[in-house]
């Protein structure tokens, strides 16, 4: 059973279509991201899952539950940490937690055993007893998220987990929500795309309101339009090595970028998603050439983003 289920969710804000049918499915103990410039509808579709906002068009489930008709059910299954994190500030962070655990029903042995395993998992022992106002903006986020899970929910939804951290706060709450990514369903927004290069095995593109990519890095890499490019470093003659390059199947074209000491550097471009680095290969030995180095580049998440969300060919 699929944890989250989305099918032609749209919300309107007046004459602004914030989100525009999008659909997909989160499967049990996928970390997915939720990538998209801002303005594109993240935290508005991170709303309409936890039922804070109603969508317009469409229906979502959450664990099976509908989350217009069956709210109630919903929230017992996920924890969500919107972008700016709600803490009281006055108090500490053991009795807050404490706190959060009572409102969600949990009491006696069992609420002490929740907080301490929770502290624990969200590297809290330093601070459990300073109050939250005196915290760090890392320990903070760390509070928002222990809360997020004090009732052990099999789902968490998080928009913008990081935002605001320093670099070294950032890889903490990274390498944090990699490690619950381990027992729980796990959806982040983030315009951060090293984030989700960082802590998601697939990603979900929005823009202007609609899903443009869904799949992992690789796929999501592979599928979008640009230039297909080999790197290559070889000893040999010019004009027998450019023969070569001509007659590669499959390749659209070459270009010498450099030569030094003997080794010339070439790009060879392909057509299509063709990997040409075998058949570069063969013809390199069968000319009695010597390769220095051969491989195809991989284009950067950054580089496809951009490429999506402004119509970059």
């Amino acid at each position: 059973m699929a944890m989250i289920e989305v099918e032609g969710l749209s919300k309107h804000f007046g004459h602004i279509t914030a989100v525009d049918k999008i659909s997909f499915k989160v499967e049990k103990g996928e970390v997915v991201g939720f990538l998209g410039p801002n303005g594109a509808g993240k935290t508005t579709t991170m709303r309409i899952l936890t039922g804070y906002l109603p969508a317009d068009e469409g229906r979502c489930k959450i664990a099976g539950f509908d989350v217009l008709t069956e709210s109630l059910e919903v929230r017992k299954h996920i924890g969500y940490l919107p972008e700016d994190t709600p803490l009281y500030q006055d108090i500490s962070v053991e009795n807050f937690l404490k706190y959060v655990a009572e409102i969600r029903g949990i009491s006696g042995s069992e609420q002490k055993s929740r907080v301490n395993k929770i502290i624990e998992v969200c590297g809290l022992e330093p601070v459990v007893k300073m109050d939250i106002a005196e915290l760090s903006k890392g320990f903070r986020q760390r509070t928002g998220l222990a809360q997020t899970m004090i009732h052990d929910p099999e789902i968490l939804i998080m928009d913008e987990p990081t935002s605001g951290l320093d670099p070294n706060q950032i890889i903490e709450i990274r390498e944090l929500i990699k490690k619950l990514g381990r027992e729980k369903t796990v959806i982040l927004s983030t315009h951060i795309l090293s984030e989700a290069e960082a802590t998601c095995g697939r990603i979900l593109i929005i823009n202007q309101g609609r899903m443009i990519a869904d799949g992992s890095l690789e796929e999501i890499t592979r599928s979008a339009r640009g230039v297909n490019l080999h790197k290559v470093k070889v000893k040999g003659k010019k004009e027998i090595i450019e023969s070569q390059f001509k007659a590669l199947a499959g390749a659209s074209g070459y270009k010498l970028i450099k030569e030094e000491n003997g080794v010339l550097s070439y790009e060879v471009y392909a057509e299509s998603e063709a990997d040409l680095c075998e058949e570069i290969f063969k013809s390199a030995v069968e000319a009695g050439l010597i390769l220095t180095e051969l491989y195809r580049e991989k284009r950067s998440l950054e580089e496809v983003f951009k490429q999506l969300t402004r119509g970059e060919e």
